[in-house]
């Protein structure tokens, strides 16, 4: 495993279509688990309203904030739903012995367009 990569948490403890808030390297992340079975890390801050994403709903690779409803990207962290207009860094994921491991030092932001 690559040293930047830092044990997240176990697969098992993020079921299917949620999302669990974890610390990573002193960075809060939203570890997401969508339906069909693929692991995504997005920073648990919603950029419009600053509460936790990890709290809200998962559909497909969306995650929406339960506050006010911005939705973002989990594969890109782009806003798709207003009243979020700024991106959430992402982070790098990998599986390996059943646990979930986050690159945090190699977030990804694009710029919003």
């Amino acid at each position: 495993m690559a040293n930047d990569f830092v044990r997240a948490c176990a697969v098992g403890e993020v079921p299917a279509g949620e999302a669990i808030g974890v610390q990573v390297n002193g960075e809060p992340v939203a570890v997401v688990h969508t339906e069909d079975d693929q692991f995504f890390a997005i920073r648990d801050v919603c950029s419009h309203a600053e509460v936790p994403l990890s709290e809200g709903d998962v559909e497909g690779c969306t995650i929406e904030c339960w506050l006010h409803g911005s939705q973002f990207d989990l594969r890109t962290g782009k806003p798709t739903g207003l009243p979020a207009t700024e991106a959430v860094p992402t982070y790098e994921t990998r599986i390996s012995d059943g646990d979930v491991y986050v690159a945090v030092q190699t977030a990804t932001q694009e710029p919003v367009k």
